[in-house]
């Protein structure tokens, strides 16, 4: 198993090297103290940096809320390279009006009447996948065939784009996400997935058809631009798929090493408390920035104009305050208001899909290849430990 207690990895996102679905020992430790502590990190944009820990949850939800606690800088560099962090129409790098003016472009396509009506569908991109399971080999790698292709499948539907292509930008959301790589490289991957995406937004003003993004120039036209539109494409074509295929993948594992609760999923007993669950047990979101734009308080900790925040949402939604003091996985646990999709005016546009997604793939999975198991040792599972999105490199199973 990698060690995710490498030095590059900001201590708010590490995983107890025992059990990596839980913190590390180091972040449990940061939970209980009563402050907000000062810690550092690297990153292949900023360099080396100083952050105060936030891993309580309740501290962690009042970040979330504060309109002063900012996830953006809503500026672009015209004249700098572009890159996910600077990059127009890139809704995690605003705040304020100008983030609740871009984000209203795309509530629509997310509405839970419309999603609802995207089940049947799913469930037939669910099964197909399942079939193609059965027909590989006895070991196969459930992140290539399955966790991978369901969501990539569905975003790429959503946004028009050709299920085709999906290697490319599947290889290329691995670089972005991947924090070995150094600015040069991320720079250039970036430059692929703005041609990319430059060319269907082309496409789509010429054309706007039905697709997600063609709806926006529809509905829009003018108010969007076309840099905004890039940017709008990239961030769903990476959140779309990368988030719910580790969710898949990780919560899968997960289940098996909890044969008990993987039969109470199995048997859809407790389908939509067991998704809420390995959403908050798991967390695979494990931290994420905020700074502040003024001197301000929340809840009681001082933070001064400029200072940067990790949020850990990790630690928060393992907190005793939130699930008391047995935060292991429990399927049957009643639904707690985790912070797996954040909350306030950023929480995450596509929760409801995802949930979907989840609800649709896990169960069916287990109940098709009822004597589901690993193939090799759990101790050699290679987890992605050194991206913004915890999961795991590959999944070999058999039954």
């Amino acid at each position: 198993m990698t060690d995710p207690k490498n030095p590059a990895l900001l201590v708010t996102g590490r995983r107890a090297q025992s059990c990596p679905f839980e913190p590390a020992s180091e972040l449990t430790a940061l939970r209980e103290q009563g402050d907000l502590p000062s810690i550092s990190g690297e990153h292949p944009f900023l360099g080396h940096f100083d952050v105060r820990a936030v891993s309580r949850y309740a501290d962690v939800r009042a970040v979330f809320a504060h309109e002063h606690l900012a996830a953006g800088a809503n500026v672009v560099d015209p004249d700098g390279p572009r890159t996910l962090f600077n990059q127009p129409g890139f809704l995690l790098s605003y705040d304020g009006p100008e983030h609740a003016r871009l984000r209203r472009m795309l509530t629509g396509a997310f509405t839970v009447r419309r999603l609802q009506q995207m089940r049947p569908w799913i469930e037939r991109i669910v099964s197909a996948q399942l079939d193609a399971m059965q027909e590989a080999d006895p070991v196969v790698d459930l992140v290539q065939l399955y966790a991978l292709p369901i969501p990539s499948l569905v975003i790429c539907e959503l946004l028009g784009v050709p299920y085709t292509d999906r290697a490319d930008f599947q290889h290329r959301s691995a670089v972005l996400l991947d924090f070995t790589r150094t600015a040069e490289e991320q720079i250039a991957n970036y430059t692929g997935m703005y041609a990319y995406m430059a060319e269907l937004v082309a496409r789509l003003r010429a054309e706007p058809g039905d697709s997600l993004l063609g709806e926006v120039v529809g509905k829009h036209g003018d108010d969007v631009t076309d840099e905004e539109l890039i940017g709008f494409g990239n961030l769903l074509l990476i959140a779309g798929h990368e988030t719910t295929s580790n969710m898949i993948a990780l919560g899968t594992l997960a289940l098996l090493q909890n044969p008990e609760q993987l039969a109470a999923v199995r048997d859809d007993e407790v389908t939509t408390p067991a998704v809420e669950e390995l959403l908050r047990y798991l967390s695979i979101v494990g931290q994420i920035g905020r700074h502040a734009t003024t001197d301000l308080a929340v809840n009681g900790h001082e933070i001064a104009a400029g200072e940067r925040l990790s949020l850990s949402i990790l630690a928060a939604n393992q907190d005793p305050g939130l699930v008391g003091r047995d935060a292991g996985l429990d399927v049957r646990r009643k639904p707690v208001p985790h912070l797996a999709f954040g909350f306030g005016a950023h929480q995450c546009l596509g929760q409801q899909l995802a949930r979907i997604e989840l609800k649709a793939a896990l169960p069916a999975l287990l109940r098709r290849f009822p004597t589901l198991r690993l193939a090799l040792p759990f101790e050699q599972i290679d987890f992605r430990v050194l991206s913004p999105v915890y999961g795991l490199k590959s999944l070999p199973l058999t039954w």
